[in-house]
């Protein structure tokens, strides 16, 4: 039972609704952070959740405005419209012009998609209280901050994000830095966010009801069954580097030995500026040392930025994009002249930046070599690039590809990859001799 307040003077009315939260639907309700994400594996009970969470909130505040949004119309018509109507169809009525669910007391439910970036500009200027984001990993994050900017008012009412989600989808990097990894950026505040972990073994309503679930998600190939039973975080489907972990691929800082060679790597773009410093000891071991990534630098401060990074490690050049050999139309320049000049910059290479080849190196780094150790170890410093690797998808159309969406877990690794690209090794006796690319011919130096 619930009380439903009205939009005037008129007595509370009692209500009887259906259905009783389970324990992990109860820290879901009682949650009073300004974000809030539920879920993390298949069965928790996430939907229901949601939708019983949104009608307790328009009973309790007259007037409340909220957004219901899924990626797809139709997706949003069968898992919420349809179970809205079964299960409080009594208190809600439908407009199916406005597509909104409207209560007694004025409180209202939108329903929204954003199945593209261009759909979630439709919602720039209105203003939500409260906002349900269904299957948030399937949104961008910079879809999830056109909805954050709705997310406002003059009255006194609440103001939620209320987020369901799984491992995997193009927004699996922004939920998991957010909810699970607690990474937070400047303006972010960290009391703001909390996320409540559930999975089908909470659900008792579903295993009564489908003893087989089960046994059907314990079936699934084991990074599926790890994502969708367990909620784990670090593996999903359709992840590019399945390769990567971070237990075994990230090392202290104070692990790393002396350099027998060093370079620096970036990749250049006004959204972000990935900068790496990388050493490889005389086994042929590549450590990723140091990093820098900052968005809205232009070149010339990009170029500083990548100077001081380098400054006191000896570094021998530095590979970037070949894009920033081409001449720029607004100054005359090439962006490599504008980076060059900056004082302190180590001589610029292009990078070798054949996509397929250059993924396949890098797997070939991650990968363990004879004494059971990988080639590639990443410092503990480098929080981006642990964070962007396995964030990586698969591209759709081209298999050994990596995805270029989400764009803003590409960065770091293109970065990488451009580093790994410019090194060639050659065994010799008594060890191996390891020389780095001057340039895109086949000449070397030691």
């Amino acid at each position: 039972m619930t009380l439903m307040k009205t939009a005037d003077s008129a007595p509370e009315r009692a209500l009887h609704i259906k259905g009783s939260p389970n324990s992990r639907q109860r820290e879901f309700f009682a949650c009073r952070q300004k974000y809030v994400a539920y879920g993390g594996a298949r069965g928790g009970g996430k939907s229901w959740a949601l939708r019983r969470k949104l009608v307790l909130m328009c009973l309790r505040y007259p007037g409340l405005r909220c957004l219901l949004v899924r990626r797809t119309l139709p997706e949003l018509r069968s898992n919420h419209l349809s179970p809205l109507l079964a299960e409080y169809g009594a208190i809600l009525s439908y407009s199916e012009r406005d597509k909104e669910l409207t209560l007694e007391n004025g409180s209202r439910i939108t329903l929204g998609y954003a199945a593209s970036e261009r759909d979630a500009l439709r919602y720039q200027g209105q203003e939500y209280d409260v906002i349900a984001l269904d299957e948030a990993t399937q949104l961008s994050e910079y879809q999830f901050s056109i909805f954050k900017a709705c997310l406002r008012g003059t009255s006194d009412r609440p103001r939620r994000i209320y987020l369901t989600c799984n491992p995997g989808g193009i927004g699996h990097a922004w939920v998991k830095r957010l909810f699970i990894d607690r990474e937070y950026r400047t303006g972010e505040n960290p009391d703001d966010y909390a996320f409540v972990p559930a999975t089908v073994f909470d659900n008792d309503i579903l295993t009564r009801a489908d003893p087989d679930y089960v046994r059907r998600l314990e079936s699934l190939p084991t990074r599926l069954r790890e994502a969708w039973l367990y909620g784990k975080w670090d593996i999903f489907e359709g992840q590019f580097f399945t390769e990567f972990d971070e237990a075994r691929h990230v090392c202290a800082a104070t692990a790393i030995p002396r350099a027998y060679h060093t370079i620096a790597a970036f990749d250049y773009g006004f959204d972000m500026l990935a900068a790496y410093i990388c050493i490889c000891d005389r086994t042929g071991r590549v450590y990723v040392t140091d990093e820098f990534c900052a968005p809205n630098l232009t070149l010339g401060e990009a170029a500083k930025k990548i100077s001081e990074l380098c400054r006191g490690k000896g570094v021998e050049f530095a590979v970037a994009s070949p894009d920033l050999w081409n001449r720029r139309q607004d100054s005359g320049k090439s962006g490599f002249e504008i980076m060059q000049s900056a004082e302190g910059m180590p001589p610029m290479r292009p990078a070798d930046d054949r996509r397929i080849p250059g993924w396949r190196v890098v797997r070939e780094y991650l990968a363990d070599r004879d004494d059971g150790t990988p080639g590639l170890l990443i410092s503990e410093r480098c929080r981006e690039l642990i964070r962007c690797l396995p964030a990586l998808l698969f591209d759709k159309n081209r298999t050994e590809d990596a995805s270029g969406e989400p764009h803003s877990v590409t960065h770091s690794p293109e970065a990488l990859r451009y580093a790994l690209m410019s090194r060639f090794a050659a065994a010799e006796e008594g060890g191996h001799k390891f020389r780095f690319r001057n340039d895109r011919s086949n000449s070397f130096f030691d």
